[in-house]
């Protein structure tokens, strides 16, 4: 069970629960407490899924409001057989509406279809010509043209679209045991029927950006020559020589004063 809408009347004396629900529901006891619970008195109604899309409302794929929240009032059943004379690909998301049951509006134009596809001639499945066995594989109604396409190896070959009162003659040259010579002569367009239009990017709104090019990190040479490593360029700088200020007495600091170190005088000898 689940709510899916409450209304109040204006006096505030009575409130209306409108639910649905796959079976029947003994509702006394909630009743009761809803009841008790508002102060009012409580109206349990079960209605069906598009009563409630109805009430609580939204937009349809075509960009309006919901039919049955607007002006539909009359909920006809829809089965899939009125897709199938629309020609329509049985895709249940597709087919669907709001409520989780197919769209009311392909009860619209079905008889509409159903008037033009009286023109068309029956019992057309197949075509036998000289050059082998056509298949039908879709009817454009409204154009009053049906697409048949041989039977190969690798697959259905290539669609040729005729026109339905030629289709007639040949079915009726297959039943006094005639058949035509192909086709490909007969056909109405001459253009490939699946390839579809392409649109420019100023249409689409895609903006296709450049490939990133990345910089290649320099790798750091190794410095010094040891063990192991690659001996760097070599040294042109002239050994360093004695220090002139150094005398006798070793190294010293600024001032004349001997450094400490190894340049102690030795001890004499004992």
């Amino acid at each position: 069970m689940k709510i899916g809408d409450v209304e109040f009347r204006g006096d505030r004396r009575k409130a209306s629960f409108y639910y649905t629900a796959e079976g029947r529901i003994d509702f006394r006891e909630l009743i009761r407490h809803f009841a008790k619970e508002f102060r009012v008195k409580v109206w349990m109604r079960q209605i069906g899924a598009r009563q409630e899309s109805g009430l609580i409302g939204g937009l349809g794929p075509c960009g309006r409001e919901l039919c049955c929240s607007t002006w539909l009032t009359d909920f006809k059943s829809v089965n899939t057989a009125a897709a199938r004379y629309q020609n329509l690909a049985i895709n249940q998301s597709k087919l669907s509406g709001q409520c989780g049951r197919l769209k009311c509006c392909l009860n619209f134009e079905l008889d509409t279809y159903l008037d033009a596809l009286g023109d068309f001639p029956q019992d057309t499945e197949q075509i036998k010509t000289q050059e082998g066995m056509a298949h039908l594989v879709k009817t454009d109604i409204f154009k009053g043209l049906m697409f048949f396409a041989y039977d190969r190896d690798h697959g259905r070959g290539k669609l040729y679209a005729l026109d339905k009162e030629r289709v007639k003659e040949f079915v009726e040259m297959n039943k006094r045991g005639e058949y035509p010579v192909s086709l490909a002569a007969e056909q109405v367009i001459t253009t490939p029927v699946d390839d579809e239009p392409s649109f420019d990017d100023a249409v689409t709104g895609v903006i296709e950006l450049p490939p990133d090019k990345r910089k290649k990190k320099k790798k750091n040479k190794p410095r010094g020559g040891g063990q192991g490593k690659t001996a760097g360029p070599p040294n042109n700088r002239p050994a360093a020589g004695p220090n002139p200020r150094s005398g006798p007495g070793g190294n010293r600091r600024k001032g004349g004063k001997p450094s400490k170190g190894n340049n102690r005088p030795d001890k004499p000898n004992n």
